[in-house]
């Protein structure tokens, strides 16, 4: 099955409240998986990382083959593809739960997106920080 995973995450100082969204779809646009879910405190790079590895965990739980995954974290996607190098440690942990993850399915891609691109994850992670 072919899907796309957009993910975001999002911190209200930074570090301060953070929470990730994700939306899973497969390739017909129905929507596999939605969450948006708060993780006390912590910087908006760890959100978006948390984003990361809970949309990857549940492609892998569905069992998707083909996942193209879409954020708005320029970062995330540049360390994920190797273009970059991860200095942070609570990252650095993160990023190989996430490559663990991805190594899971058969074909990950990443894209990165503008923020106007990506509306449904930011809007799951601004109600979740609501809601908390």
């Amino acid at each position: 099955m072919k899907a796309k995973l957009s993910t975001d995450g999002g911190a209200r100082g930074n570090p301060g409240p953070a929470a990730y969204g994700y939306v899973l779809e497969a390739e017909d646009g129905t929507v596999l998986d939605a969450r948006g879910e708060t993780i006390g405190v912590a910087t908006n790079n760890v959100a978006e990382y948390s984003g990361l590895v809970a949309g990857l965990r549940k492609a892998v739980e569905v069992g998707v083959d083909e996942l193209e995954v879409v954020s708005d974290s320029e970062l995330i996607v540049r360390q994920m593809t190797g273009e970059y190098k991860v200095k942070n440690e609570a990252l650095r942990e993160l990023k190989e739960e996430a490559e663990d993850l991805a190594d899971r399915l058969p074909r990950v891609s990443f894209t990165s997106v503008r923020r106007e691109h990506n509306e449904l994850a930011d809007k799951l992670v601004n109600e979740a920080l609501d809601a908390a």
